[in-house]
């Protein structure tokens, strides 16, 4: 389904967003079992909204995902569903996550996101599903989104 148009009532459109979102304090707590459930919790949540994930890859400190949306959609409302959605699940099925987590929010307040347009499209979508496990260790690099 890569790089389709989708067709509405009067519109022809292909809206892709690279999305990255973080857990609270960064804590590299998004592996094992965690990651394999956020990922198919991602993909319900795009299945339920007529979304289209691209490509999505769960790091241990953050997440990437290249995401297709409808136009009626904001990019907010997009990582508000995903993010709310996979925390109230994640923090009731593993609790003892909460050891890391305190207050009542898995995920931190902000996001990164960045439409991307068929030139870009093929060097986002290498970027997330390769070249994230070649990036040097943590301490070495940019803590920043």
């Amino acid at each position: 389904m890569s790089l389709k148009y989708w067709k509405g009532a009067h519109t022809k459109h292909r809206l892709l967003y690279h999305l990255v979102f973080v857990p609270k304090y960064r804590h590299r707590i998004l592996h094992g079992t965690v990651a394999v459930r956020l990922k198919t919790l991602f993909y319900e949540a795009c299945k339920v909204n007529w979304w289209w994930i691209e490509e999505v890859k769960v790091l241990p400190d953050h997440v990437h995902m290249l995401i297709q949306i409808h136009p009626v959609e904001t990019v907010a409302d997009v990582v508000k569903a995903l993010k709310g959605g996979s925390s109230r699940v994640i923090r009731q099925e593993f609790p003892e996550l909460e050891e890391f987590l305190w207050g009542d929010s898995f995920w931190t307040d902000g996001y990164f996101a960045e439409s991307v347009g068929a030139q870009s499209f093929a060097a986002v979508k290498a970027y997330i599903r390769e070249n994230q496990d070649s990036m040097p260790p943590l301490q070495k690099r940019n803590r920043g989104l």
